[in-house]
């Protein structure tokens, strides 16, 4: 990426943590929800790429919106999205110590504290966009409801129990994957860019343009992380390699093989690309799209 998108990125990420914190301010005084606001902390600012706020800030400013009215929605969907990989973890689900190069929030507080941080992290982003000042209220019920929707049954969680079920299955096929990553990744990703352009007072053809290209990154997302599952290292990823197969998780590699599924990612991009030519000055977004399918994390 060149420097000066590197430097967008780096002031988009600075902004969005800044708000986090913001909203995530303690004033309760009790040590127990002290305690659990620490914990919600400690996994929000683990790090992290930051993609699904900065597709909502950006998407917002392609749309002639302000930093101001991305705001609340950044920071909702990359609650949202870290109370996720909170659950993810647990062992119940991935059982995975480690998240992001340090010990997972259940390692580091307590499995109870874990799941009390994953629920506080859904539904706190509700209430952050419900009182936001810098939209009105239109703009408001249309981005809870489409966060809602690709959060619940019929988004980001029923990809999650899908995954799930899939692990006892040995028939999964790649109709049933492509279904299952759109919910599980694609979800949260599509609403991303979607909210960044309501937020903006964006047309339908904008949303629908912006909401196509996320579906294409969502899906080139989730391929490069089964790749990596099986071609990093824990040091380089973060977290464990091989969980995927650990776990008896069918996955695009298992479907595919590394090369053609590589190859699909590559087509997705170049699709995402060209849907990028709908928007001015879309130079920062097609950078990022493409340092997404380089990446070695």
């Amino acid at each position: 990426m060149e420097q000066k998108y590197k430097d967008i990125m780096i002031g988009y990420i600075a902004g969005i943590e800044k708000n986090i914190r913001k909203y995530t301010e303690d004033r309760s005084g009790n040590p127990a929800q002290n305690r659990l606001t620490e914990a919600m902390r400690y996994s929000l600012e683990a790090g992290g790429k930051r993609i699904r706020p900065v597709l909502v800030t950006e998407f917002c400013r392609l749309c002639g919106g302000s930093a101001e009215m991305a705001a609340a929605p950044a920071a909702a969907i990359e609650m949202i999205h870290t109370a996720s990989l909170i659950h993810d973890d647990l062992p119940a689900m991935d059982n995975d110590d480690f998240r992001r190069g340090r010990p997972s929030c259940h390692k580091a507080y307590t499995e109870a504290e874990a799941i009390l941080a994953g629920d506080a992290l859904i539904v706190l982003p509700f209430q952050i966009i419900a009182e936001d000042t810098a939209l009105d209220g239109a703009k408001k019920a249309r981005i809870i409801s489409d966060l809602a929707a690709s959060t619940a049954v019929t988004g980001m969680i029923g990809g999650q129990a899908i995954d799930i079920d899939n692990e006892t299955r040995n028939d999964v096929d790649e109709e049933n994957l492509r279904y299952m990553y759109s919910l599980k990744t694609g979800a949260l990703i599509r609403t991303s860019a979607r909210m960044g352009c309501i937020a903006a007072g964006a047309s339908e053809e904008m949303i629908n343009r912006a909401d196509e290209y996320a579906k294409k990154i969502g899906l080139a997302f989730q391929i490069i992380d089964d790749i990596l599952d099986v071609t990093s290292t824990t040091e380089e990823l973060g977290k464990p390699v091989g969980s995927d197969e650990e776990n008896n998780k069918t996955t695009f590699v298992t479907v595919m093989g590394i090369e053609k599924a590589k190859e699909e990612a590559d087509r997705l991009t170049a699709e995402a690309l060209d849907l990028l030519d709908g928007f001015e000055d879309s130079g920062f977004l097609k950078a990022l799209t493409n340092e997404l399918l380089d990446r070695r994390k």
